[in-house]
């Protein structure tokens, strides 16, 4: 009975240096996860408190800069008026906050109506978010919490992005600082000023070298007034050229009872227009007819479609 109580003991005092040995190895992470879901919720908490919660200190006009451990200036935080609480974090008004490299040199600008500052030095914006960059850029978000923290900016929350010509809808959103890239991520859904809509995963928003793109490598699918189009490996819009190209095998089905089936499909929006364009292998089918081609052209408004090279067609 003895031995068997000691066995049981040794397997218990195992079982605790292992678990032990797990949690120092993901410490970091925990942490972070731990770290990263008190923050929100005490900035949730402090939005309802603000409005009984008398402040202990208010600064009009306020400035602040960060530095690192060698003196070199990370941002600066300028708010029309910063708030301290007791027990919520400082809340400002009107806030702008400017990013330097390790030259001194702007990388961007974030502005926002409201935002909130951690002990963590993490920074919490709050509504809509304008976002500038060194080259020029300006990125425009409207979400729930935007949270600053280094070189990261991101949000766990349903994001609004404002595009060219189109508003996107997508699950959070990650950015470095020093890019003028974009990470919209999870379900995305991008309404276009045309009254067309996309929806995929995991959109990337390109605009450097002076390019506004949209690319995702994940299936895709776009509607229009009485066009549905599937693409199973994700679809590349040039907002400038108002040019979208649904990549891989692609089936386009309308109210007709026909189909269209072909390989990276160029949509031309460009003069209020609505043109599907192909010149890889193509097939029509319809009741009557299955026609087969190399290349093809629809015009989805006037609704005329030409095929050409080498055209097989077989009637019912």
């Amino acid at each position: 009975m003895a031995i068997f109580q000691t066995k049981k003991i040794q397997s218990f005092i195992v079982f605790i240096i292992v678990l032990a040995a797990i949690l120092w190895i993901f410490q970091d992470n925990i942490l972070n996860i731990s770290v990263f879901k008190k923050t929100t919720e005490v900035s949730e908490l402090s939005e309802e408190q603000i409005k009984d919660t008398p402040y202990l200190e208010k600064i009009d006009n306020f400035i602040i800069k960060e530095y690192s451990s060698d003196q070199v200036l990370l941002h600066t935080i300028e708010a029309d008026v910063y708030k301290s609480f007791k027990d919520s974090p400082v809340q400002l008004e009107i806030v702008t906050v400017t990013t330097f490299d390790e030259k001194q040199n702007e990388t961007l600008t974030l502005t926002s109506d409201r935002a909130v500052i951690f002990k963590s030095g993490s920074i919490h914006f709050i509504g809509e978010v304008e976002i500038k960059t060194l080259s020029g850029i300006s990125h425009e978000i409207d979400t729930e919490l935007l949270v600053v923290k280094g070189d990261q900016i991101k949000s766990n929350r349903d994001v609004f992005y404002l595009g060219e010509n189109a508003k996107i809808k997508a699950q959070g959103l990650d950015m470095n600082t020093k890019s003028d890239l974009v990470n919209l991520n999870g379900d995305v859904e991008i309404l276009q000023d045309s009254g067309a809509t996309l929806t995929t995963k995991n959109l990337l928003i390109s605009h450097g070298s002076g390019e506004k793109r949209y690319e995702s490598n994940e299936k895709t699918i776009y509607k229009s007034n009485e066009n549905i189009v599937n693409a199973d490996r994700g679809v590349d819009i040039n907002m400038k050229t108002e040019q979208t190209k649904l990549l891989g095998d692609v089936t386009v089905v309308n109210g007709f009872g026909s189909s269209l089936t072909s390989y990276d499909l160029i949509i031309d929006q460009s003069n209020d227009g609505e043109i599907f364009k192909s010149n890889s292998p193509t097939r029509f089918q319809s009741n009557t007819v299955d026609i087969k081609a190399k290349k093809m052209h629809y015009d989805a408004i006037a609704k005329k479609l030409k095929l050409t090279d080498e055209v097989k067609a077989t009637y019912e």
